[in-house]
């Protein structure tokens, strides 16, 4: 295996295993609470430090998933005070923490070099399928598809009618809590090679990507996860044609450059989905209204001038051309006809004018 494939393979097992959960955190609208945990990591493993004083230690991921979990936790007590919005909890707590974890390192770790490099961008060229930390992140991966499949009914229940769980029994408080700890296992294994910029991306952008292109759980959960591969790949091997360009940066790059794809073209919620539906309601809008005017005419005096083929335009205050290719698209659909000079409604036009008159006669 090639030494690029070697660091896609890294960051495609890290990039399904932060998909998962990242699907929740999309659908409960706490997608920032990724980016919040990756920052108070840090808090964590120097806490774990002062125990172990072992800086290779397994026990400083242990100290940074406690402190995402802890965070979490503070976040939800500062929240049931109902004295703080959601928002604004995680603006208290997360920065609080964060500063605390630099505070204790500057203070008692003066000699410990930190790369603002690694740290804000990641190294994952320097990632192996052959080292520990790749065994670790494929562990979290299968760890969370256990949890997936084991807790999919309650997750998804609690996920969307917290209120409901509740009422079956589901327990939703400690749905959410199995799952925040999930988001601080996943990111503590993934913050070492990706970095917490990459990390939030994983966490997001596949997610938000699959949310606009289906309306079902479990195949979003699928396509967040084909997506956040494919991103991670691609941005790996881009980057690697590219020559001197950081492998992180491709990467998101690339989840960006899919986001942008799904949002302009997922077929349901996608801009041009959007515009197209605005045009098809304007168009059966315009042939609304020409039923509504001949049915209000319909069988008057007026009849002769507000339903004739070379009049209605002025009634109606359209341009002539216009008025004439909604007849036609009326013609077409079965709501008009033509009577010599005058148009007439048929049945199906006469149907449509009561429903929205409200079933006037």
């Amino acid at each position: 295996m090639s030494y690029t494939a070697e660091i896609g393979l890294v960051l495609a097992v890290a990039a399904a295993a932060c998909a998962l959960p990242g699907s929740f955190l999309v659908l409960r609208r706490m997608s920032l609470v990724s980016d919040a945990v990756g920052h108070v990591l840090l808090f964590g493993v120097v806490l774990a430090y002062f125990a172990v004083r072992d800086v290779d230690s397994p026990w400083l991921l242990a100290g940074a998933a406690a402190a995402g979990v802890l965070s979490v936790a503070l976040v939800e007590l500062l929240g049931k005070t109902r004295l703080v919005k959601a928002d604004a909890a995680i603006g208290l707590v997360f920065p609080a923490l964060f500063a605390g974890g630099v505070v204790l390192a500057s203070l008692y770790l003066r000699n410990t070099h930190l790369d603002v490099d690694a740290v804000l961008l990641g190294r994952p060229e320097l990632a192996s399928p052959e080292g520990w930390r790749f065994w670790l992140m494929a562990g979290v991966l299968a760890a969370n598809v256990v949890l997936l499949l084991v807790f999919y009914k309650e997750l998804k229940l609690s996920t969307f009618d917290p209120g409901l769980a509740a009422a079956l029994g589901f327990r939703p408080g400690l749905m959410h809590y199995a799952l925040m700890t999930a988001v601080s296992v996943t990111a503590v294994a993934a913050f070492d090679a990706v970095g917490p910029v990459l990390v939030v991306g994983f966490f997001v952008v596949p997610a938000a990507a699959a949310f606009l292109l289906t309306d079902r759980l479990a195949v979003m959960l699928g396509l967040a996860v084909a997506i956040g591969v494919v991103g991670a790949v691609a941005g790996t091997f881009a980057a690697g044609r590219l020559g001197d360009v950081n492998i992180a940066g491709a990467v998101a790059a690339a989840l960006g450059l899919l986001f942008g794809v799904a949002f302009v073209a997922a077929p349901g919620r996608g801009l041009v989905a959007q515009a197209v539906r605005r045009w098809r309601q304007r168009r059966a809008f315009h042939e609304t209204m020409l039923a509504v005017h001949l049915f209000q005419h319909e069988g008057t005096d007026a009849e002769a001038d507000e339903a004739g083929c070379g009049e209605v335009h002025r009634h109606l205050g359209w341009p002539a051309g216009q008025t004439a290719a909604v007849v036609a698209r009326a013609g077409r659909h079965g709501l008009v006809r033509r009577e010599g000079d005058l148009l007439k409604l048929t049945e199906a036009g006469r149907g449509r004018a009561r429903d929205v008159l409200g079933g006037g006669a």
